[in-house]
């Protein structure tokens, strides 16, 4: 078999692979599924990526990938060996995962599902499935009652890891468990598996914030390791395309407006990679569907991100405690070989997709007397609408503004620099408007409170403010406080020097909500043009902290309206993590929409703050081409 690298290198462009099939027999599905007319490498991959459960699902996984340009395409998926728990301590161990997502949050251990590590991932041709669920099924049978039971656990605590670690010599059975698979999947499937060297545990919690230790580790404290459980050997895959993508699900559905863009349908997963998206534009990424094999361009704010293990796909387990428990995927879909009732409540939940445990949603409402800070990005700006040479077309040679669109405001604030002064300091459009008021509609149906409303000094933020204050219905009893020190990263402004902003007696003049007595935390005057990317995220930092002090004792939530870089500059180091590197960082803020909102929540007990889910619902807009009646509806 050719090593994983080359395997790895055969993935280049779908437009330009070649179609090539497979000559391998599946079993008695794959005759059904020839007898019904579908090629043979067709069909094994069919089995292949749905876990043999069936021929219905086979048949169904070939209808949706018509035109996949991989479907004819021979490269294997990517399988692993994994042991899972069963029983009561399954149950507590599912019970930690939710409770340490509710109590802190999402920590990389979310990712997959309880378990332990027996193998590396490793490759299989489609039509070594079979062969490859029978070594296991082999391997289990031969270690017949030797296997220690329970199996002893030890907690480990270190500052970014927690886990249950099996002690050395039972960890040494497993390993020797795991190199007899490696042989039996050797000489019946002719597949070539790496046993795990490591110490073998399972993750609890890693990658968490510094200050959430002691409450992980109160909870990884109440777990009984001693409880009851059986352990069973289980196979999953995935697709080897996508190993080193990120794993996005569907939120909502989406017809596609032009040909290079992909047809979204709600539970469906989009797998996306940073090496593709060089012809993704603001607001949209390129990915490529599980549910069709389909790539093109899709909404960012259609999607959200899912748990790695969410696409793989379950082939078979078996009880390593009591061999005679087994459960198979084949020619009949699940096979039940025992009465054992712990063990079917768990196989039960093994599906043909491997599903995630699902995470507890927040409250929607911040706690009782937690401070929360929200932080909005402005609406639909007229200069990305209408492109750049929008002044020419709205402004006369005098100077006067003329509305030449529906979408465009009936006016606009006067400059004391004149017109030219919106070039670098567009407004907002008329959609941008409601979009911003929506945001403020739902605050206020959420009986959701906002004691104080800042915002950068962009005209298209303090637009933005003024209208959800209006869906506040507190236009005209709050004040926004215009802070200089939350505009975007300068090196993003085209030309040597920073926008003219309106001054706030002049915004105020121009009927917007503006406190004109507010005195910046920093100056206008103090920010440079073209700065570092550290000089932006340490100002940002400093001035949410600023503002945050400012407010303390006054009220209990604050709303910051600014950028697409402000929702992450402005709460990541107050969650006590380190910036991000530059190019993560911009790869986060093309994702965020506009009206993009998040909420970050005062932990009273830790002291420090964390992102939690919004008290609003998300709010998803498309784009939309202009409409010229003429040019549509006069064609000859």
């Amino acid at each position: 078999m050719a090593a994983k690298e080359d395997l790895y290198s055969k993935i280049i462009p779908r437009r330009n692979r070649q179609h090539r099939a497979g000559t391998v027999k599946h079993g008695s599905s794959l005759e059904i599924l020839l007898s019904m007319g579908f090629p043979k490498a067709r069909a094994q991959k069919a089995l292949a990526s749905t876990g043999g459960r069936s021929v219905q699902a086979a048949c169904d996984w070939l209808f949706s990938h018509l035109d996949d340009p991989f479907l004819d395409d021979p490269l294997p998926r990517e399988y692993v060996l994994y042991l899972r728990p069963t029983g009561p301590l399954a149950q507590k161990l599912n019970d930690f995962w939710q409770q340490s997502k509710q109590t802190c949050g999402k920590n990389k251990a979310h990712n997959i599902f309880p378990h332990i590590t027996l193998c590396q991932f490793f490759v299989c041709e489609d039509s070594k499935a079979d062969a490859l669920c029978e070594a296991l099924q082999t391997t289990v049978s031969s270690w017949k009652s030797k296997f220690p039971a329970p199996l002893p656990l030890e907690l480990y605590i270190s500052s970014n890891f927690i886990g249950l670690f099996v002690s050395d010599d039972c960890a040494d059975v497993l390993k020797i468990f795991a190199a007899d698979f490696a042989r039996e999947a050797l000489e019946k499937a002719e597949v070539r598996v790496e046993p795990h060297r490591k110490q073998l545990h399972v993750t609890l919690a890693y990658h968490f914030q510094a200050a959430h230790l002691p409450a992980l580790e109160k909870l990884a404290h109440g777990i009984d390791v001693t409880l009851g459980c059986d352990w069973v050997a289980a196979i999953f895959s995935r697709d080897i395309r996508f190993a080193n993508h990120e794993t996005l699900q569907v939120l909502y559905p989406y017809l596609p407006q032009n040909d290079d863009e992909l047809e979204l349908l709600p539970g469906d997963f989009i797998f996306t990679s940073p090496a593709e998206q060089s012809n993704s534009s603001e607001g949209w990424t390129f990915g490529t569907s599980l549910g069709t094999g389909c790539s093109g361009l899709l909404p960012e704010n259609y999607i959200s991100k899912a748990d790695e293990c969410g696409t793989w796909v379950f082939h078979g387990s078996y009880s390593l405690l009591n061999s005679s428990s087994a459960i198979c995927v084949g020619d009949g879909g699940l096979e039940r070989k025992s009465h054992d009732e712990n063990f079917l409540g768990d196989a039960a939940s093994l599906t043909i997709i491997c599903q995630p445990m699902q995470p507890l949603r927040l409250n929607a409402a911040p706690g009782p007397g937690k401070r929360c800070l929200f932080v909005c990005r402005h609406g639909e700006r007229m200069d990305v609408v209408f492109g750049k040479y929008w002044l020419s077309q709205c402004f006369d040679a005098k100077g006067h503004y003329v509305r030449r669109n529906l979408n465009m405001l009936p006016s606009l604030p006067p400059r004391s620099g004149g017109y030219r002064e919106y070039e670098k300091d567009a407004p907002i459009t008329v959609l941008g408007c409601k979009q911003a008021k929506l945001v403020g509609q739902a605050l206020l149906e959420s009986n959701t409170v906002v004691d104080f409303i800042y915002c950068s000094p962009s005209l298209r933020c303090v637009q933005t403010a003024h209208n959800v204050l209006k869906g506040l219905k507190q236009e005209n009893k709050g004040k926004i406080r215009v802070e200089p020190g939350l505009f975007e990263w300068t090196k993003w402004v085209s030309g040597s020097s920073l926008p003219a902003w309106i001054p706030p007696t002049e915004l105020a003049a121009a009927n917007l909500s503006v406190d004109t007595t507010y005195r910046p935390h920093l100056p206008a005057s103090k920010l440079l043009p073209s700065e570092t990317y550290e000089t932006y995220i340490s100002r940002s930092f400093h001035v949410t902290k600023e503002i945050l002090s400012e407010c303390n004792g006054k009220g209990n939530n604050v709303l910051i309206v600014a950028h697409a870089s402000s929702l992450e500059a402005c709460t990541r180091q107050l969650q006590g993590l380190t910036p991000q590197n530059a190019k993560d960082f911009v790869q986060v803020v093309r994702k965020i929409p506009y009206l993009g909102f998040c909420c970050c929540e005062e932990l009273s007990d830790c002291g420090i703050w964390q992102l939690t889910d919004p008290p609003i619902l998300p709010l998803t807009h498309g784009p939309t081409g202009g409409f010229n009646w003429r040019e549509t509806l006069l064609q000859e």
